[in-house]
């Protein structure tokens, strides 16, 4: 989908304008889910433990400190959230070592929002270390800034990172986009106050007030996003 709408304008008197953009970065801009299953399935194996499918809809989406702790105490592990963090982002890194894979539609929206000037932010739940080899692949100028689940105090399912976002983006929460993948993204932004375009990765999402569910970005383009804001 291509878009004909000019750049953003002023806000209208009802303040509807769509102000910004804010993207989560694994599962919704870059196909890397998976590559977090394997690596938590390679890691602990190495110690002695298989995991169950079943946890994968547990830990998707979630913060290091969440995904990791939850899998330490189910698997009763032997070893550190430190030292599992660091196991966990090397297995990953090393996954990534090649072309990383973009979401069907990514590429094209990102474009989108870029000849059309739409502030445009990377919210992810990983580490600093990562997105910044992510964004090799995703394109660092498509972004006016990014936030690492490593510099807020308090990460997704918390309002923090997107409420940071905005805020670097000099944007109303109220008048910003989120694009999400997983429960955990979409309750921060929500948290936060914006309006949530849920594109579901692994677990279902269901539709709700100022949330709507799409199944993948190629459903999403600048007309779309503006649409968003009269809700």
């Amino acid at each position: 989908m291509t878009s004909t709408v000019p750049a953003l304008g002023t806000r209208t008197a009802e303040g509807s304008a769509l102000q910004a953009v804010l993207l989560d970065m694994d599962g919704t801009l870059v196909d890397t889910e998976g590559f977090w299953w394997d690596a938590e399935v390679a890691v602990f194996g190495s110690l002695g433990h298989a995991l169950d499918e079943a946890w994968r809809e547990v830990v998707v989406g979630g913060p290091m400190t969440r995904s990791a702790g939850f899998l330490i105490e189910a698997t009763g592990a032997d070893i550190t959230l430190p030292e599992l963090t660091v196991l966990l982002n090397d297995g990953f890194e090393e996954r990534i070592s090649s072309a990383l894979p973009l979401m069907p539609g990514a590429a094209r929206l990102l474009a989108e929002l870029a000849a059309h000037e739409v502030p445009t932010a990377l919210v992810s739940a990983s580490h600093r270390r990562i997105i910044d080899r992510v964004l090799t692949s995703l394109g660092p100028e498509f972004f006016a800034l990014t936030v690492a689940g490593d510099e807020v105090e308090r990460t997704k399912p918390y309002p923090d990172p997107y409420l940071l976002a905005a805020a670097g983006l000099g944007a109303d929460p109220a008048r910003c986009a989120v694009i999400e993948d997983t429960a955990t993204g979409v309750a921060a932004a929500e948290a936060a106050g914006c309006h949530v375009v849920a594109v579901p990765s692994v677990a279902p999402i269901a539709p709700a007030y100022r949330r709507t569910v799409v199944p993948s970005l190629e459903h999403v383009n600048l007309p779309f996003l503006h649409g968003l804001m009269g809700y």
